[in-house]
């Protein structure tokens, strides 16, 4: 770990563009902004884009660290975290452009007869072939209606395990209902 002085004296060097001096602040303190990255975004890539990021913002504003005003530890934290936020908030305003797979499991399931479904027991039915870590989540948001982080946080799973468990459960949920419907219009029907 740097002390003041030294911390002083590196951004003296970065401040003159000196590589190795910003070289020696990233060894210094890119575990602790990665781990704060990390700990907002609970995602590797997005902690790694933060944290580039944040040494990034180091290099283009050096003058701006005021040893008077605080540890250089502490302003990059600052820094790290204002980024890591920024990051959220803009995930969360961009749309979708990843089409939901529930959706389209719901389009092709409404255009079904009405017959084959019967009021989405059928459905149900199909639900419970599959393992229970998927059965549960398909449950939660097919007919409970809940966003993939509402289930995270009613589950306490992480978010990107939630929704690799709907699209893994989602996958093998058409593959059953399709054999199913092949199975029910290749079996003999009764003559009314």
């Amino acid at each position: 770990m740097q002390s003041p002085f030294d911390d002083i004296a590196i951004m003296r060097q970065i401040a003159r563009q000196d590589q190795q001096a910003f070289h020696a602040l990233y060894q210094a303190y890119g575990k602790s902004v990665y781990s704060l990255a990390y700990h907002v975004l609970q995602n590797t890539g997005a902690a790694e884009e933060v944290t580039q990021d944040t040494f990034l913002k180091v290099w283009q504003h050096r003058a701006t660290w005021d040893p008077n005003r605080g540890q250089l530890k502490n302003w990059l934290l600052t820094i790290a975290h204002f980024t890591a936020i920024d990051r959220l908030r803009r995930e969360r305003r961009q749309p979708n452009l990843i089409p939901n797979p529930l959706d389209e499991l719901e389009e092709e399931l409404t255009s079904a007869s009405a017959e084959w479904l019967h009021d989405g027991t059928i459905l149900r039915l199909l639900v419970k072939q599959l393992p229970p870590e998927q059965a549960v989540l398909i449950q939660m948001a097919f007919f409970h209606g809940m966003s993939h982080g509402e289930i995270a946080e009613a589950t306490q799973i992480p978010l990107g395990t939630v929704k690799t468990r709907l699209r893994s459960g989602l996958q093998r949920l058409r593959d059953i209902w399709l054999d199913s419907k092949d199975s029910a219009s290749n079996s003999p029907q009764p003559d009314v």
